[in-house]
């Protein structure tokens, strides 16, 4: 079989195959056999169905078009092997079926093209002394103080109170109804129109101001139980009912019982009521620890991610589809899992409609994704980075007690443990080996605020000119 290749954009290789004319004539004869053994032809029995009735009954055309496919998936089969080419996904023709019927005599040579994608060549133009910039992020000592007086919150005894007006920090009980303020100009005769959902009895708030609508807590400040008073509100925009959003309200309320938060004091004994620690000391030094872990983590994730960004303007790739295709289908399943997880169902929100869509829009994070797997792994290979089996054998075990009473298939969490271990050690190579400049938090998300815009507005003079210009 002579086969000619031709290379082709995004990583794909063309393929002319000409099929011997001895091929082309047993092929084409088999498939008459077949169809003779096979083929309901009334007054003949099958298998002796002649060969010219049969034509004349099932066309000429659906028998070259039986041999054609054979010929063509032996063919493409035949033609990979034969170049020794490493093949991923389905092959594509890139001739017209039609005319490849119209062109094809069995006993004669047959000749058509193919495409097949390939592994993608990967060209890194750098990938030492990278110079990124990355947001450092800093522990926060407030954040434990925080953890602890919510805690604190939680384990408040309500007292009831008398003598006094309502103040914040408070939890006041009370019965209201609420009604749409009517704006100027409205019939002050007619009845206000009720809040659908603007009514309650006994209903319990804390008297913070983030605990209600803008306006509703501020008003009951200052009433006394047994008080009953009207307090404008205003519904801040958006809100979840969007036919509210934004709208002024009037809430008739009526104080009906007033309680104080009596809180424990943060002593031992609140850190062993809310911890497995003896002391309040080791609580505060566990969530310091913690804490503090959590902001050098994010810190190192910003550090990677801004010299993974670096990277990728040095890498070309020319991306075969059928990789794009498979990265897409990866992150569908896994956003369908973790949906599922959520106890969503799935087959509501990924039905045959919205796919294609999803699709689509998942194709750029695909590409960008697989550009940094595939040039990490290149990374890996000009260093002959490798995981060691002590270092796999290790972490596969420690996974493996920690998930124990889980069924693991051992050798699925062996290669995604090693990939994950390999990926760690590239990126840290790369951390060695190129500069990050660590900026204050808020840094980076500034400028690029400041970036985007000066487009935004010449978007909107652009837009603003189409229109004129249409008037």
């Amino acid at each position: 079989m002579k086969v000619t290749q031709e290379k082709l954009p995004a990583s794909q290789i063309g393929l002319e195959i000409e099929i011997a004319p001895e091929i082309t004539q047993q092929t084409y004869d088999q498939v008459i056999k077949n169809l003779s053994s096979t083929a309901n032809i009334p007054g003949f029995r099958k298998g002796k169905v002649p060969r010219q009735i049969l034509l004349q009954r099932l066309g000429i055309t659906r028998i070259k078009a039986a041999a054609l496919e054979e010929l063509i998936q032996n063919g493409i089969e035949q033609a990979v092997k034969q170049e020794d080419i490493q093949a991923i996904g389905q092959p594509q023709l890139r001739s017209s079926f039609e005319d490849l019927i119209s062109n094809y005599e069995p006993g004669k040579p047959f000749t058509f093209s193919a495409a097949v994608d390939v592994e993608p060549e990967i060209n890194l133009t750098q990938y030492t002394g990278l110079q990124a910039q990355a947001e450092e992020v800093k522990y926060d000592p407030t954040q434990v103080d925080s953890v602890l007086e919510k805690e604190r919150q939680q384990m408040a005894t309500l007292i009831p109170v008398e003598g006094r007006a309502a103040q914040i920090g408070d939890v006041a009980v009370v019965d209201f109804k609420g009604v749409i303020a009517k704006a100027e100009g409205e019939d002050p005769d007619a009845e206000p129109t009720p809040i659908p959902g603007g009514d309650a009895a006994d209903f319990q708030v804390e008297l913070e101001e983030d605990k209600f609508i803008p306006g509703f807590v501020t008003g009951i400040i200052g009433m006394n139980p047994g008080e009953t008073k009207e307090i404008s509100a205003q519904f801040p925009d958006p809100y979840v009912n969007q036919e509210l959003a934004g709208k002024p309200a009037i809430f008739t309320v009526t104080l009906k019982e007033l309680k104080e938060k009596e809180l424990p004091e943060l002593d031992d004994d609140f850190a062993q009521e809310v911890s497995d620690f003896e002391t309040l000391e080791e609580l505060r030094k566990s969530l310091e620890e913690r804490y503090q872990k959590e902001a050098d983590d994010k810190t190192k994730t910003n550090k990677q991610e801004a010299l993974l960004a670096e990277l990728l303007k040095y890498v070309e790739i020319d991306l075969p589809g059928t990789l794009v295709d498979q990265e897409v289908d990866a992150m569908l399943t896994q956003t369908a899992m973790r949906l599922s997880q959520q106890g969503l169902d799935v087959r509501k929100l990924f039905t045959q409609d919205i796919l294609p869509q999803l699709r689509e829009r998942s194709r750029g994070e695909a590409i960008e994704r697989l550009k940094r797997s595939l040039a990490l792994r290149e990374i890996g290979k000009r260093e002959s980075l490798i995981v060691t089996p002590e270092e796999l054998q290790a972490r596969v075990t420690e996974l493996l007690d920690q998930y124990s009473e889980e069924e693991v298939d051992e050798d699925k969490l062996s290669s995604m443990v090693e990939n994950e271990l390999l990926s760690e050690k590239i990126i840290n190579w790369l951390l060695d080996n190129s500069s990050v400049e660590l900026v204050p938090e808020g840094t980076l998300s500034a400028k690029e605020e400041e970036a985007t815009a000066p487009e935004t507005e010449a978007s909107s003079s652009d837009s603003t000119a189409e229109s004129e210009a249409e008037v």
